[in-house]
């Protein structure tokens, strides 16, 4: 099965339209726990067309497990995916000292970790997971671009950065002459519009792709939860029970109208709208099991939204005045 693919930005990086969220594997309590489990869903999402894969050195009850687990499993077909990975973020991995987790020293030590865990040579994309107040970002640009030079990786991006921060990245990149970020990450759904403030005009700006994280805002937006409740075995009714508690019934109950009246269902509705953004490249969405990322995967080119269409959801969701009141 195959299905859309898209350039990252204005590099030579392509990935498939819907991409596989990795931080479920290896997390205590659920399916993809196990190697058995994960290798479900990475054939699965194989299998569908799913071939960009998403995942972080922290991720996992023990921190690198997804990455273990990952590197079993695509382990005879590491070609068949585009691999991304991030660094640098607050929680210790064993190789922490008193300096930026931007810096080139950190840099270093964590790629050769990644590198081991994922039992690969090179990876796709190494994304810098929070920014580093400590260290200069011509620094981690610097040592990003030594690892591009030297084969162990072939992109790189960064997650969670702010608007002004995308912009002075891009302006250090190009007063140095040097490699440039071709990728951003951040918090992004019909739930989450903040993005759309400063992250997405910088993004567009500087022709950088764009992946929102937690584009499904934890289930509410596939139309598995209603006012009454969901699936009991999810994780937003075991450990998230607030955000079922506390969303927009009223502006979900309309938003699944506004899908019974389309025929479509509001998973796919939510992907359409998605990829109809200015400067998205894959939608990364988690998945425990096959039948997530199988329908996911199905959901990426099933509806294609109309200007009218994407009006109407606007006014059914729109950008609140006060960033705060995100979700």
């Amino acid at each position: 099965m195959a299905i859309s693919q898209r350039r990252v930005g204005a590099s030579g990086l392509v990935v498939s339209a819907a991409g596989l969220g990795c931080n479920n594997f290896g997390r205590a309590g659920t399916v993809t726990e196990t190697v058995e489990g994960t290798r479900a869903v990475i054939d699965a999402a194989l299998a569908s067309g799913v071939f960009f894969f998403d995942t972080a050195d922290m991720y996992g009850a023990d921190a690198g497990r997804s990455e273990e687990l990952m590197g079993e499993v695509l382990e005879g077909r590491r070609d068949r995916v585009v691999l991304a990975t991030k660094f640098g973020h607050e929680r210790d991995m064993g190789y922490d000292f008193p300096a930026g987790r931007g810096s080139r020293r950190y840099v270093r030590l964590a790629v050769e970790q990644s590198l081991r865990r994922l039992r690969t040579d090179w990876i796709d994309l190494y994304q810098l997971h929070l920014p580093d107040p400590l260290t200069p970002i011509a620094e981690t640009i610097d040592a990003l671009d030594e690892l591009v030079a030297e084969g162990k990786i072939r992109y790189y991006g960064h997650s969670n950065l702010d608007g002004w921060q995308i912009a002075e990245a891009e302006f250090t990149a190009r007063t140095r002459s040097s490699g440039r970020f071709i990728s951003a990450q951040n918090h992004y759904s019909l739930l989450a519009r903040a993005a759309e403030r400063e992250v997405l005009p910088a993004v567009n700006r500087y022709d950088l792709g764009f992946f929102p994280y937690f584009p499904l805002k934890n289930g509410l937006l596939t139309g598995k939860f209603t006012r009454d409740g969901g699936p009991s075995d999810s994780r937003i009714m075991q450990t998230r029970s607030h955000i079922w508690a506390d969303a927009p019934w009223d502006a979900l109950e309309a938003y699944r109208s506004f899908c019974d009246e389309r025929g479509i269902t509001m998973l796919q509705a939510t992907f359409g709208w998605l990829l109809a953004q200015p400067g998205v490249s894959s939608v990364i969405a988690g998945a425990t099991t096959p039948a997530q990322v199988e329908a996911n995967a199905a959901a990426a080119d099933a509806w294609a939204p109309t200007a009218s269409d994407l009006a109407a959801i606007d006014g059914l969701f729109p950008l609140p005045e006060d960033p705060a009141a995100q979700m």
